[in-house]
């Protein structure tokens, strides 16, 4: 729900796009590096209207995002997508996810691309598209995100990683066969070991590396584990945890944001980095001033001319 100073600006934004002003695209890439947004978890869910996830993107100057598969699905008229996760019961469960594996199968990429036409105009681009549940989904419902995702513009799918591992195995065929990158995110309990086994059963198994999970579970900084397999990293995820694994504002943590951004300036990878919000919002203000903060962060530390 917008409150009243959120829908003061979409009532201004609406009226000079009546008036046919040209409004200023959004522009988050500093120094060679993409900054995103993961959306819409960062406005707090996985389910949001796809215009409400723009016009939040453009107010706070990102043109990047990691998003999810709901806000698309609902676009193209999905029959339920509050079924994401799936409802409790396995009854339900299973007829809910056959009516929407049987929608899917008929989804028409020409509805697709009036979506990403959508991002587009408003100058964002679909970096990364993140799939819920992969693990649970048919053969035929993999090739359908895949072809989603390359629809869309993006350039890697992201999902959960697997435990066991052998979910990765299978999911790592289908990112071969389509080749296209998988970045598997990984909690506080995925080691860069871990990563490696994923690594090895695919060529296009790839590492969306959260450094504060890394930070919060391997007790170390995830820069070296950067450094190594940066060809095989989509995308990392931004957010400061400490040693003990609470999540703090930007800054306040033991989470090395700052040299990692710089590490992947210096060397020149195309990997986005992804803020994901996850700290409290401080009394007295709220997710969109909190994540300004973040987006601020990251702009002063591509632009510092220090080196890491």
């Amino acid at each position: 729900m917008l409150n009243r100073r959120e829908l003061g600006k979409l009532a201004v934004y609406a009226g000079i796009s009546r008036l046919g002003i040209q409004q200023t695209k959004p522009n988050s890439k500093w120094a060679g590096v993409q900054v995103g947004l993961n959306v819409p978890y960062n406005f707090g869910g996985r389910t949001m209207d796809a215009d409400e996830i723009i016009d939040r993107c453009v107010r706070l100057g990102v043109n990047a995002v990691e998003l999810r598969t709901q806000p698309v699905e609902a676009f193209l008229g999905s029959p339920d997508p509050s079924i994401y996760p799936a409802p409790k019961g396995p009854a339900v469960k299973k007829a809910a996810a056959e009516e929407v594996s049987k929608w899917r199968a008929g989804v028409s990429m020409d509805k697709v691309r009036e979506c990403r036409r959508k991002f587009d105009a408003a100058g964002i681009a679909i970096e990364i598209m993140k799939v819920d549940d992969i693990y649970d989904r048919t053969d035929s419902e993999l090739d359908y995100f895949f072809t989603l995702a390359k629809t869309l513009g993006a350039r890697a799918v992201s999902c959960e990683i697997s435990d066991p591992l052998d979910g990765t195995k299978r999911v790592g065929k289908f990112a071969d066969k389509h080749q296209m990158m998988v970045g598997y995110h990984g909690h506080t309990k995925v080691t860069p070991e871990i990563w490696e086994e994923a690594f090895s059963y695919a060529r296009f198994n790839g590492a969306n590396l959260d450094l504060g999970h890394f930070v919060g579970g391997n007790k170390t900084s995830p820069v070296p584990f950067l450094k190594k397999r940066h060809d095989r990293i989509t995308h990392i995820h931004l957010k400061d945890k400490t040693l003990a694994d609470k999540n703090v504002a930007f800054g306040l943590g033991d989470t090395p944001i700052k040299e990692a951004l710089q590490v992947i300036r210096d060397n020149k990878w195309n990997i986005q980095a992804t803020i994901e919000f996850e700290y409290p919002v401080p009394a007295g203000s709220d997710r969109m001033a909190e994540m300004a903060k973040c987006v601020e962060f990251c702009k002063k530390a591509l632009l510092d001319p220090a080196r890491s």
